[in-house]
Formats: structure tokens, C-alpha cells, sequence
């Protein structure tokens, strides 16, 4: 009877060693995707799945996705830190996101809310359909979004949308954002948190045919930077009619064929603009209750109207 307990007790032993090391396995810190993968595989180089869904179960949290090929991979949620790369090797990552959101980012159930990285490069998210998509990226909980070299497009609501409950970073570079929901109050990057502050940083972008390209909400600030606004009802808006200002500083920016370039809208908003260009709106700037600065350096022109910054010039310090 001793013996047959003890040889139990070893199976058992054994049983959960082996489940743990298959956990582990499964949880690693690259995995791969592929347009010929399958989910049911471990996502390694040589046995890829075939979606990001698939792949993220079985990708440790601060790990990688990368796409092998080209290939639609399909709308994802995550709930920890990741990064989801399309590569340019063979081909480009791509996300159909039809009727939904191409990607969420969402932490507020685990254990340490706001507390994930996320960034996604090198991928076309795309909410083509028969029912456009809602959002192409849709950041509601966690600590820092990173958007880099991608291609947002075709969504009703917004291309990114930041809408948490406390501190976040957002920085969205080299990435191409249009046709975001023309016929209502889709905006390419929409900025807002209901405590703390959503710092954004974006460099090197272009935002065409939205209704509103950028915009800077409650509790917002930040920086646009090289960036292109063309054929959008309003380029970039800073409002915040609540309490809590919203803050933007333009540098060698573009902003053309709009209803209005530049807005600085109700509450304690402010704009400061060097080195830009806005030409050919309806409206160059509307100031709406906030303020918009000018070192003297920026070409306004060509306007319809609304061609004058807030009160004097203020020089560079």
C-alpha cells in the first residue's frame, strides 16, 4: 500500500511539473504570426499562429508579436504589456476591423491597473466594411501607448482614441491617419482622461479627411511636431470646458483645406505655434475662448478669414 502511494504521489508530482513547464513554454517572449499559421500552434518561427488573439495568449507579458508575412491578423485586446509588430520584411501586418475596434488597450481588470506599455508598429489597421469599424486603436486603461509607422484608416469614431481614468503617455509617430468618420464627429486622435493627465506627443504624421484631426481634450497636453493637416473639417482642436486646461505646443506644422485650421477652444485652452503654416481654410484660427501664441514665425495666409493670433506677439525665451 506504501508503495502504491508513493508511486501515486510521484505521478502527481510529475503530472504538475510537466503542466508547469507546458506554461511556461507557452508563455514566450517572442512569438510569430503568419497568413498560413494556426492558432492551435505554439507561435514559434517555425510553427506560427494565425492571429494576434491567438498569439497573445501565448506571449509573455513585456514580450513581442512580429509578423512572418503578409497577412490580415485580426482585431485584438490587451490586457498587459506587449508589442505587435507587422515588420516590413515579407510584407505588411494588417488588422480588418469591420463593425469594432481594431485594437484595445484595456488593463482596468487585472491586478495593477494602469500600469502596461503598449506599442504598435509597422501595422495597417483598416475598418473597412459592409459596418465600418468603431475605432482603429482604443486605449482605455493602462500607462503608455506608442503608435509607430502605421496606417489607421476607414473608422466611424476615431483613429485613436485615448479615453482612461488617470496618467498616460501617448506618442504616435510617422503614422498616417484618414478617412475617420467624415459624416459625424470621428476625429484621427481624440485626447482625454477624467483624473490625472494625457501627455501626447506626436511627430511626423499626417491626419486627412476627418472631421477633426487632432484633439486635445480634458486634461490634456502636448506636443505635435512635422506633422500635416489637410482636407479635415477642423485640423487641430484644444478644448477643455470643464475645469482642467488642455495644452498644445505646434512646431512645423501644415494645416490646409479645412473648415478651420487651429482651434483653441472654450475653458483654459492654449495653443503656442512656431514654424507653421496654415493656409486655405474657411477659418485660419478660431479662437473659441481659448488662446492661441505666436512667436512670428508662422505663415498665415490665404485664409478666408481668422487670420490673428492671440494679442502680441510673444517672442521665443
Amino acid at each position: 500500500m506504501n508503495k502504491f502511494r508513493f508511486t501515486l504521489k510521484v505521478a502527481v508530482i510529475a503530472t504538475f511539473l510537466l503542466a508547469f513547464a507546458s506554461l511556461a513554454q507557452a508563455q514566450a517572449t517572442r512569438t510569430w504570426v503568419s497568413g498560413v499559421g494556426d492558432d492551435v500552434n505554439p507561435c514559434s518561427r517555425t510553427a506560427p499562429c494565425k492571429t494576434f488573439a491567438g498569439a497573445i495568449s501565448k506571449t509573455a507579458a513585456g514580450g513581442e508579436i512580429d509578423a512572418l508575412d503578409p497577412g490580415g491578423f485580426g482585431a485584438v485586446t490587451t490586457t498587459k504589456s506587449i508589442t505587435i509588430d507587422g515588420t516590413y520584411g515579407a510584407g505588411f501586418g494588417s488588422i480588418l476591423a469591420s463593425g469594432t475596434n481594431g485594437v484595445n488597450v484595456n488593463d482596468s481588470a487585472t491586478a495593477t491597473p494602469g500600469t502596461i506599455v503598449v506599442t504598435l508598429r509597422k501595422l495597417s489597421i483598416n475598418g473597412a466594411g459592409t459596418t465600418l469599424g468603431l475605432s482603429g486603436v482604443n486605449f482605455t486603461s493602462g500607462k503608455a501607448l506608442n503608435v509607430e509607422n502605421c496606417n489607421i484608416f476607414n473608422f466611424s469614431n476615431n483613429g485613436i482614441r485615448v479615453s482612461v481614468a488617470g496618467n498616460a503617455d501617448v506618442t504616435v509617430t510617422d503614422t498616417r491617419i484618414y478617412n475617420i468618420g467624415q459624416a459625424g464627429t470621428g476625429k484621427g486622435i481624440d485626447l482625454t482622461t477624467s483624473s490625472g493627465q494625457v501627455i501626447a506627443m506626436i511627430t511626423g504624421c499626417s491626419f486627412q479627411k476627418t472631421n477633426t484631426g487632432a484633439n486635445f481634450g480634458e486634461r490634456s497636453r502636448g506636443g505635435v511636431r512635422d506633422s500635416t493637416f489637410s482636407h479635415n473639417t477642423n485640423g487641430l482642436i484644444a478644448a477643455a470646458p470643464l475645469t482642467n486646461d488642455a495644452q498644445v505646443n505646434i512646431d512645423n506644422c501644415f494645416f490646409t483645406y479645412g473648415t478651420v485650421g487651429i482651434q483653441a477652444g472654450a475653458g483654459n485652452t492654449t495653443l503656442r505655434v512656431t514654424r507653421s503654416t496654415i493656409t486655405q481654410n474657411s477659418t485660419g484660427i478660431n479662437l473659441a475662448g481659448g488662446s492661441a501664441f505666436s512667436n512670428g514665425n508662422n505663415a498665415v495666409f490665404g485664409n478666408t478669414g481668422g487670420e490673428a493670433f492671440t494679442g502680441a506677439v510673444v517672442p521665443l525665451k
